[in-house]
């Protein structure tokens, strides 16, 4: 996991009555990292070392993902519950407020924390995760219906499973490279690394089920009114698995917004692209 790893700290922290790991790095106010499907902590990688010079870095690791957690039961994977998780670790660092990144999933649960929260969000920065009113807008098109058939697959029981498993876990590799512009961000210990924590127990199982709850919780069964948090989003112009027409009208649901399109660049935008991720985050920070 490279040199930048010296300084990382792996440490655990119980919240919302589930034990969580992160990796945490640097000192002063929190910034909080929220990783995606199918990914952990390490997708912040870039950018632990480069915000830690100015803050508490904190990249947690989801329930259900890596080394925390896995509740067994599936009605443990709801945005309620994701929502605890995060109010729970800022208060148990003994923060009141954080800046609050986030990623795909990590960007749903963001998103939906800061209309909860919005006393604890100090700025907000989303990457490559639509305002969850727009994604419920985008579903009911043909064209991102096709691009999320995924999810639909991800319904059944037990062979999506299977499915992830199969060959080493290479379907975990085949998302990532499978997806990627620039195949060589990922190199084959970075690739190894997701599928070993992919392969550890209940994790599979634990990712899904936030898949499996998707169309009974709020992530896109909510009125949403103006967020008054300063909200900045990164968007890679090539995910082939959210249309780059999800974040048109944004601004229209948050009251300070700022949005960085790059292009040539998919999904994986912080992974992809990460000194220009850095770049635009710090700019929006220190503005």
């Amino acid at each position: 996991m490279s040199v930048l790893a010296d300084s990382w700290k792996h440490e655990y922290i119980i919240s919302n009555g589930i034990k969580l790991h992160y990796v945490t790095q640097g000192e002063g106010p929190l910034m909080l990292m929220l990783h995606g499907f199918p990914e952990f902590w390490y997708s912040w990688r870039h950018q632990i070392p480069e915000f830690a010079l100015d803050f508490k870095v904190v990249a947690l690791d989801l329930r259900g993902y890596n080394d925390s957690d896995k509740p067994p039961k599936k009605s443990s994977y709801v945005m309620d519950e994701f929502i605890k998780d995060v109010e729970g670790v800022i208060k148990g660092l003994g923060y009141d407020r954080c800046v609050l990144v986030g990623h795909d999933w990590g960007g749903a649960i963001a998103w939906n924390f800061a209309y909860d929260h919005p006393e604890m969000v100090e700025r907000l920065i989303i990457l490559n995760l639509p305002h969850p009113a727009l994604f419920a807008k985008g579903l009911r098109t043909p064209q991102q219906l096709l691009r999320s058939s995924y999810i639909f697959f991800f319904q059944l029981p037990g062979l999506p499973e299977l499915l992830l498993q199969a060959s080493g876990y290479r379907t975990i590799e085949t998302a990532l490279t499978g997806m990627a512009v620039n195949k060589s961000a990922f190199t084959q210990a970075d690739l190894e690394a997701y599928k070993n924590a992919a392969a550890k127990h209940g994790a599979l199982t634990g990712m899904l089920n936030y898949y499996r709850n998707i169309f009974q919780q709020r992530l896109i069964n909510q009125d949403w009114s103006i967020l008054e948090v300063p909200t900045l989003m990164i968007w890679g112009e090539k995910d082939t698995a959210l249309g780059k027409e999800l974040t048109y009208g944004t601004e229209k649901y948050v009251r300070d917004f700022t949005i960085k399109y790059i292009p040539n660049c998919s999904h994986w935008v912080q992974q992809e692209q990460p000194q220009l991720v850095n770049q635009y985050m710090r700019e929006f920070l220190n503005r």
